[in-house]
């Protein structure tokens, strides 16, 4: 599951909820295939684009710095792409008003691009043999003629990571590539040897939330809880249980389970944290950020603080992730 699933989730949730209070027999399955086949259509059909394109404000954000990230990678020498699964309209209109402001009146986003590719059919990109077609920007259409070579300020659909590799030669740890899919962006240019950048626009603020005197304390109780029952379990694993033993067993994990709730709540209040489950262990997103990112960041321009030619290296046997907050000893003695 990553970000894009929860407003589904929270969807299929209200339905099901509507039919619980209504009191109505329902199978969970047809509601699940319900809610997917609407959300599809809603993209497929366009609805989406337009309603974001109508009012651009209420759901774009203007960031000049991305922009200079951009240009500072142009300037280096880099040669930046772009691979979507939008459709042109909505790219071209969603970048001008990104990006308008702080360009020049004859500069073109497209400009900072040397291969544009919309409605590029991601994930089925990375493993489809499907090929390019150049789209007419004035005319809506696309020509017949084959495409075996990439030409600046042209637009291209759809096609295959095979024939990109092909045309562009650019191959293996040589391109980064930046996405916020967890299954979109980055699972398949990882498996093809790209490297791959995780935008996760929900880690500031949970890196916000771990730093946090409340919340080191609630997480320093709970690893305390954590060694004190296991060292209750350790104690009479061979001798009968008191009451005694129980009556602690039973506030031990009331403690612990009220450490968690407390944390949880420091996040999101419906989903808790995005790296860890209410356990403490490392979430489902958490581990397939490990497989499939080499590095995870909250914005793209976040890259501005190191120079391009930097070598970001985390170890092989790192157990956590690299953002998580070490509870420092000093603080457990403080609650001790």
């Amino acid at each position: 599951m990553d970000f894009f699933c929860f407003s589904e989730a929270c969807l299929i949730a209200d339905m099901v909820q509507h039919f619980v209070d209504a009191k109505l027999d329902f199978d969970t399955s047809y509601i699940y295939h319900d809610v997917n086949r609407a959300i599809q259509y809603v993209h497929r059909s366009g609805l989406v684009h337009r309603g974001i394109l109508s009012d651009p404000p209420r759901y774009l954000v203007k960031n000049a710095r991305v922009l200079h990230f951009l240009k500072m990678l142009k300037e280096r020498g880099k040669k930046l792409f772009m691979l979507t699964n939008s459709p042109y309209y909505f790219v071209d209109g969603g970048m001008r008003f990104m990006f308008e402001e702080s360009m020049g009146k004859n500069d073109s986003w497209r400009d900072l691009f040397d291969v544009v590719i919309a409605k590029a059919n991601k994930p089925d990109f990375y493993t489809s043999e499907h090929p390019f077609r150049c789209y007419d920007t004035e005319k809506d259409t696309l020509a017949f003629s084959k495409v075996d070579t990439f030409i600046h300020n042209k637009i291209y659909y759809h096609g295959c990571l095979k024939s990109f590799l092909k045309i562009t030669k650019w191959n293996g740890p040589e391109v980064i590539y930046f996405g916020d899919h967890l299954f979109s962006d980055l699972r398949g240019p990882s498996k093809a040897g790209w490297r791959t950048a995780a935008i996760i626009h929900e880690l500031e603020e949970e890196i916000n939330v771990q730093n946090q005197d409340s919340y080191r304390f609630e997480q320093a109780k709970f690893h305390i809880i954590q060694e004190l029952l296991g060292r209750l379990h350790a104690t009479v694993a061979t001798s009968p249980r008191s009451e005694a033993y129980e009556s602690l067993l039973v506030e031990l994990n009331e403690e612990r389970q009220k450490a968690r709730s407390i944390m949880k709540k420091m996040f999101n209040k419906s989903f808790g944290a995005t790296f860890l489950t209410d356990t403490g262990q490392e979430s489902a997103f958490a581990y397939n950020i490990h497989q499939y990112a080499d590095v995870y960041t909250s914005k793209p321009e976040n890259f501005l603080l190191y120079q391009p030619e930097a070598w970001l290296h985390v170890p092989f046997d790192v157990k956590i992730m690299p953002h998580h907050v070490k509870v420092p000893a000093s603080l457990f003695r403080s609650i001790i």
